[in-house]
């Protein structure tokens, strides 16, 4: 992996945005936002750049909002952290996703994008995880975008819904075989502002009965099939193995302690048929 050999001023005349770079929707939001803060309290972390083949010329690897907001300040210099050398197009992207992670919420899509890209590259999405540091079961729901239908991943890429949520309301709209894609749009918009065992509830329902109008079922589920939460405290070993378990699902924290809690239930005869 590429290290970084020096820190040093560096004209933003001289540095060029690289195509690696994850963010590539509402980059320039907030901006303005940004270079007030930068005008009041400086540059708290460098941007990260590497030399390019031609002499004095730089690629932007992490860092472009702030280099954004240094050109809107009419900046002549930023500080950068030079790597030691050039890094290909995936190592960019890992850079700059995990660069990402720690300063402000990428789009949805951004994610789903270089997670796509770099689950096609590396096979896995442990391999994936491990590059990112993003957690295995929200890489697994990423990179099955691509299996929703147009409507679905049109709810994605405004927003509307999570990966996730899509994925669910698909599932549920698919009982029958064919996907009906009214029903669908109509099972996300519903599960998108319940929990995570709500929406599961909600599939497991239509599962059942696959013949059941989608209103009876969503009203079920936020009615007469409401979901008691409860605030459980863990030690740390707990915590992580809980964690690894989630990642090997794929599934959330909280769905996996459900599905824990039923399952010792279960073993136990506690229970109950609903």
């Amino acid at each position: 992996m590429a290290r970084i050999k020096e820190v040093r001023e560096i004209p933003l005349a001289d540095i060029e945005i690289g195509k690696a770079q994850v963010r590539l929707r509402d980059v320039a939001k907030d901006i303005d936002q940004l270079a007030d803060s930068i005008q009041k309290v400086g540059l708290l972390e460098p941007i990260v750049v590497a030399e390019t083949e031609k002499p004095g010329r730089f690629e932007l690897i992490t860092g472009q909002r702030r280099f954004l907001a240094y050109q809107e300040l009419k900046k002549a210099t930023i500080l950068a952290a030079v790597l030691d050398e050039r890094v290909d197009e995936t190592t960019a992207k890992v850079l700059s996703v995990t660069e990402n992670l720690v300063r402000r919420d990428l789009n949805q899509k951004d994610l789903i994008d270089v997670c796509t890209s770099l689950y096609y590259k590396y096979g896995s999405v442990r391999a994936v995880a491990e590059e990112t540091g993003l957690p295995q079961h929200e890489i697994s729901q990423y990179v099955k975008y691509p299996q929703l239908i147009p409507e679905l991943r049109a709810m994605v890429d405004k927003g509307e819904v999570k990966v996730e949520t899509a994925l669910r309301a698909q599932k549920a709209a698919s009982v029958k075989g064919k996907t009906d894609a009214a029903e669908a749009i109509q099972f996300a918009k519903e599960m998108a502002p319940v929990s995570g065992a709500q929406q599961k509830k909600i599939v497991e329902a239509r599962e059942e009965k696959p013949d059941r109008p989608v209103d009876e079922i969503i009203e079920e589920a936020k009615t007469g099939g409401k979901v008691t939460q409860i605030l459980v405290t863990l030690t740390s070993n707990v915590h992580r193995s809980l964690r690894r378990y989630s990642d090997q699902e794929g599934t959330s924290i909280d769905d996996a302690a459900r599905m824990l809690i039923e399952s010792g239930l279960s073993e136990k005869g506690f229970m109950e048929e609903e």
